[in-house]
């Protein structure tokens, strides 16, 4: 018996995150979080997750054009209750999830794998590994 959290997102918490997502990201770009630790700031939101009651929404957001997050997260997390509002505003939910915001690191984490790809001693171990196994076949 699998748990919950082990199953993928149903169809409503992939739609009501998306537009989540499309709100919040319009919330910054309109500027509508007044923070000086926000000005001149541009931030993607890259995704929200949220949960399977539809309760908690996790928005994951980077500085456009990439760069350091430094304090925007805890700024966000700070400005959370301003941004739920502004979601129950424009978006026809029963309940507006309570948000939480991150630093999405998945940009970060796929250079460095490309990174280690590129390595000349991984390139040719995995063009050994594929030599062998055509020789397999």
């Amino acid at each position: 018996m699998s748990r919950q959290s082990d199953r993928a997102p149903t169809q409503r918490q992939l739609r009501v995150g998306e537009e989540i997502r499309h709100t919040l990201a319009m919330a910054f770009e309109r500027g509508e979080v007044h923070d000086p630790a926000l000005a001149g700031r541009s931030l993607t939101v890259t995704e929200v997750r949220i949960s399977p009651d539809l309760k908690n929404a996790t928005a994951f957001v980077v500085p456009l054009g990439g760069g350091d997050l430094g304090d925007t997260v805890d700024v966000l997390n700070r400005a959370a209750g301003f941004l739920r509002t502004y979601v129950g505003r424009n978006v026809r939910l029963r309940h507006v999830p309570r948000l939480s915001f991150q630093a999405d690191t998945s940009f970060d984490e796929a250079d460095r794998i490309d990174r280690v790809m590129r390595n000349p001693q991984v390139a040719q171990d995995i063009n050994r590994d594929v030599t062998d196994e055509e020789d397999d076949a």
